[in-house]
């Protein structure tokens, strides 16, 4: 924990004086304790520690500092006004710790004595074997304290006993890993750290997959293999010892980051400890990515088929076409009188063919009886075609997974076993008689392409094209969720995805934990809010269209034949304001250091292995870290251009920057941003109204989360940054690939949210829009306001209380009657879902994705997308006749395209394009931007807060008016530009001298007049 978190939680509380007017008020209770006082110091100090006490439910020891002596004050003015200060003394330690009991009586809470800190200790054992971070175990702690009421003890008492709980978890599991280990394991382990051709093992097994070509898909299947024995004994191991999926992660982490040098000379036990979980979830990742590789093949050979038939289709229609000619001579022959009735046939088809070659007659005959052409044939023979070239490629996936299906004795698994069985034991499928194949899973319209005809019959199984087809069934299966991979992340049973059935028994618990009010409310309860909700739309949108109220929408026609559109005034905003223009130029290490100086985001860089490393980082390193990643210039080229060490840089990155330590920066920069002056004045109709949406980025270096479009990248591949903005500032960012849907980590990017910014309101394009999110982001307390490309066709979608018959002549009304049965009868299935959302083992893109398919619709699913309509209609209807709304909404928007040009010019180098190995690099390098961006947009806003201020001291309305429609998303005076020099600044910004000149009337007229005009129009 950095120094400020520290004083937050247990520094002597800094009163302002609406502070003291909240804390030192006294309620019934605690006046009779006071009336119950007889001198003016002991009352005095009474209610200066029910003050302190009621703020953070500690005791503290205090002297006369000034902070003390003005609350003091305010006391003795408050109950005795004919008090003066002079006369206050100290009450004894007697004294005080009977009113701490006293206090204590009152608040029901207790001290944490020697009993309390037993069971505390015992509470953090047991939180240790779940995660054994630090600041995991603390939060859990102090969690635990305030649901006990127990004051918490002192913070030299917990980091000594966090501590001491880590140390003895980590002994403990070494510990019993020795007891459990088999030679077996221990051979393969110590393997991990020896060297083959020159290069260790471990080192070949950490690196990831660039692509699904065949070379890197068969290097991954041999990875996998290596660590399926060690997968199958640490999968027991994780029971045994009771290592919960954070803890095992953070073990396997730890290979990442230690060299095998290190890895080789550290305590045998605790070296294999790291290997054996790096094992473990190495080779989930692998079959998650082996799955990956199965499907996007078996897309890409469907869409080849698909493109080979359409072109075959077209080719064979404009043959046709260009034959009719040819085919009009060959009729003429019927009618041609040089022809006797008794010329022999043969003569007849001899001239016929000489018109018209004879291969090209069924062609030109189904075309004049209109006979359609038989594009799936051509496909499936297309498959034929491409047998080749799918076995080698799909084989290798197909063979080495485990797969289970939801129906034991499905025919599809019956088929994918058969299959498998062949492959596994090294037998051509072609060599087997087909009659052995299981053919049930063929689906009969499917029969006559996969049977080869042998009279009206189809007797012989085309064996190729049957194995395809379970490919494409396998596919089907596993996007739908009714085949999965049990040791997997992403293709597990939806399931395995929710929470334990063991937590679940106590639901009310878990609910309440969650927070979110409407879980825990009888579901008839909310159907009947909605009802009377959607009730009132429906009635007042459709009054105010008939009675021209809503002037922002275009009736036309009449009565059954009317339409309608809706207008969208312009809401722009200036982005790199005129107002800047005229500030002098800073430096990007001046910005990072003045940032850093009022922020403290530094703090947030600790160590890798935390309490074991006494040194803190050089500043100056991790800032040119922070420049070379977020401009994408990389390492090696800031060293040239920074005068620091190369080898000294890559040590800091890997010691200090960590996805968890840049989001805590960032955070850090975020929070206080939210704290000055002009940030709510960005707020969008008095409300914290977010938007997120995607940025492409080219990668250069290919990786399994790149995909090709050509849209973006022409024929390169990239990825894309999922960023989440709100008042301005990005709060929080995701990459993800550009063929994932965007939808899916909407709720992802809002729940994992760890800035102070909470929105309130949040807005998508059409892409950040899917079966669910409506209604999951109104469970957990967010107004979801997305933007569709067309709305119309979400008008069929609307659901309404009563059916559309029962609603006269409306011109907007609903498309059938919400089915309230089903979802009470699934509710129960609903809240364990929204349950599991909530907790953090999960990722929630991964439920959010399954919820939304459409492949496999189950009833708990229809009655999930039921509410999703419920609430979807609630928010359309609103759009449509709040003009305000669809103002808001644009804006929101407007301010995440607004941050991608921010960021477009911070990663500036290479193009903007990731030259990166890894995803996890990816994702550290836009967190670097992300970072830089921050710095730019907190710099701005003190800026714009300090010159508020002036104007708002000096009462000058117009310029406070104007202020508003300033961004903070400006970088025309922030150089990018040049050598890095991140020494210590000797120029210090001072923001007073610059804030000084906005008080002179010229000056401040300029930049006034600059302003007016929007220089960016969305």
């Amino acid at each position: 924990m950095s120094t400020d978190e520290i004083d937050e939680l247990f520094g002597l509380p800094h009163f302002s004086d609406d502070d003291r007017r909240l804390y030192f008020d006294l309620s019934a209770k605690e006046r009779e304790l006071f009336d119950n006082t007889r001198t003016f110091s002991v009352a005095a100090h009474l209610v200066l520690q029910l003050g302190y006490f009621k703020a953070k439910r500690q005791f503290f020891s205090y002297e006369q500092e000034s902070s003390v002596l003005n609350d003091l004050d305010y006391i003795a003015a408050l109950y005795f006004p004919t008090k003066t200060l002079s006369r206050l003394k100290s009450p004894s330690r007697p004294i005080r710790a009977e009113q701490q009991r006293a206090i204590l009586d009152l608040f029901q809470y207790k001290q944490c004595d020697n009993e309390v800190k037993v069971d505390l200790e015992d509470k953090a054992q047991r939180v240790a074997m779940l995660s054994t971070q630090p600041i995991f175990i603390f939060r859990e702690l102090t969690q635990y304290l305030a649901l006990h009421r127990i004051v918490m003890p002192s913070y030299r008492y917990m980091q000594e006993m966090i501590g001491r709980v880590v140390a003895y978890e980590r002994t403990r599991i070494a510990r019993l890993l020795s007891t459990c280990m088999t030679s077996l394991i221990d051979q393969q382990l110590a393997a991990l750290l020896r060297a083959e051709s020159g290069v260790f093992r471990v080192s070949a097994l950490k690196h990831e997959a660039k692509d699904f070509s065949y070379k890197e898909l068969r290097h991954e299947v041999a990875r996998r293999q290596f660590f399926q024995p060690l997968h199958e004994f640490a999968k027991q191991f994780l029971i045994t010892a009771g290592i919960s999926n954070e803890s095992g992660k953070y073990y396997a982490s730890m290979v990442k980051f230690y060299t095998t040098y290190k890895l080789q000379r550290m305590k045998k036990e605790t070296a294999q400890l790291y290997l054996l979980f790096f094992a473990f979830h190495r080779f989930q990742q692998i079959n998650d990515n082996l799955i990956e590789a199965l499907l996007h093949w078996v897309d890409q050979y469907e869409k080849q088929a698909k493109r080979a038939a359409e072109e075959a289709m077209n080719n064979a229609v404009t043959n046709a076409a260009k034959n009719l000619q040819a085919a009009g001579h060959v009729l003429s022959l019927f009618t041609d009188d040089t022809i006797t009735d008794d010329t022999p046939f043969s003569i007849i088809k001899e001239k016929a063919y000489a018109l018209l070659e004879q291969e090209r007659f069924p062609l030109v005959a189904d075309y004049l009886r209109n006979i359609a052409f038989d594009k799936t044939a051509f496909e499936w023979l297309h498959y034929t075609k491409l047998s080749a070239t799918f076995k080698r490629n799909l084989r290798q996936l197909f063979t080495d997974l485990d797969f289970a299906g939801r129906v034991e004795d499905s025919p599809l698994l019956e088929a994918i076993g058969f299959l498998q069985n062949l492959l596994r034991t090294e037998k051509s499928p072609r060599q087997t008689d087909p009659n052995a194949f299981p053919t049930e899973i063929i689906p009969k319209g499917l029969r006559r392409y996969l049977f080869s005809k042998e009279g009206k019959t189809f007797k012989t199984l085309d064996v190729d094209r049957y194995e395809f087809l379970v490919y494409r069934l396998l596919r089907n299966s596993l996007e739908a969720g009714d085949v999965y991979v049990k040791h997997s992340n992403e293709f597990r049973r939806f399931e395995d995805d929710l929470i334990s059935d063991l937590r679940w028994q106590d639901k009310e618990r878990v609910l309440q934990d969650i927070g979110a009010p409407i879980l825990l409310a009888p579901i008839q309860d909310t159907l009947a809010v909605f009802h009377t909700m959607l009730a009132a739309r429906y009635s007042a949108i459709n009054q105010h269209i008939s009675d021209g109220v809503n002037k922002h929408i275009k009736v036309i026609g009449a009565a059954e034949k009317r339409r309608w559109k809706l207008l969208y005034p312009s809401s722009d905003e200036s982005v790199n304001s005129d107002f800047y223009s005229q500030l002098p130029g800073i430096g990007i290490a001046d910005l990072l250091w003045f940032v850093a100086g009022n922020t403290g985001f530094l703090n947030a860089f600790t160590h890798v292995l935390d309490r074991y490393v006494k040194h803190e980082a050089d500043p100056r390193e991790i800032f040119a870290c922070i420049v070379a990643m977020g401009t994408n210039m990389g390492l090696a080229k800031m060293a040239e251009v920074s005068g620091l060490s190369s080898a000294s840089m890559a040590g800091t990155s890997r010691n200090y920057l960590r996805l968890e330590t840049l989001r805590a920066a960032n955070d850090a920069i975020s929070n206080a941003t939210s704290q000055l002056p002009a940030f709510h004045l960005y707020d969008i109709q008095d409300t914290l109204h977010s938007s997120s949406d995607g940025q492409r980025i080219e990668t250069q270096i290919n990786t399994l989360n790149a995909r090709y479009s050509p849209k973006y990248f022409g024929l390169q591949k990239g990825v894309s940054a999922y960023t989440l903005v709100a008042n301005h500032v990005p709060i929080n960012a995701k990459i993800i690939g550009t063929h994932e849907h965007e939808s899916h980590y909407v709720f992802d990017l809002l729940h994992n949210n760890t800035s102070d910014i909470k929105p309130e309101r949040h807005s998508t394009d059409t892409h950040g829009t899917n079966q669910v999110n409506f209604w999951i982001l109104h469970a957990f307390g967010y107004h979801f306001a997305p933007r569709y490309r067309d709305l119309h066709k979400k008008m069929d979608t609307l659901v309404g209380s009563q059916h559309p018959n029962e609603c006269g002549d409306w011109l907007i009304k609903p498309a059938r009657k919400t089915n309230d049965e089903l979802i009470e009868r699934e509710w129960p299935n609903i809240q364990r879902i929204m349950a599991s959302l909530a907790q953090k083992d999960v990722t929630q893109a991964t439920i959010v994705r399954k919820l939304s398919s459409y492949s496999r619709q189950n009833q708990t699913k229809k009655a999930l997308w039921e509410l999703e309509n419920i609430c979807r209609t609630l928010y359309i209807l609103d759009f449509v006749d709040d003009v305000g709304l669809r103002q808001c909404v644009q804006k929101a928007l407007n301010r995440g395209e607004a941050y991608h040009r921010l960021r477009r010019a911070v990663a500036f180098v290479n193009g903007g394009k990731f030259r990166v190995k890894t995803e996890e690099e990816q994702q550290i390098w836009n967190d670097c931007s992300r970072l830089i961006t921050n710095a730019v947009i907190y710099y701005n806003t003190v800026l714009l807060s300090r010159v508020y201020e002036q104007k708002q001291k000096v009462g000058d309305q117009n310029a406070l008016a104007q202020l508003h429609s300033i961004s903070p998303v400006a970088w025309q005076h922030i150089n990018m530009y040049g050598n890095f020099e991140f020494s210590p600044s000797t120029s210090k910004i001072d923001i007073d001298a610059l804030v000084a000149r906005y008080a002179e009337p010229e000056y401040w007229q300029q930049a006034l007049t600059d302003s007016e005009t929007p220089s960016v129009d969305f």
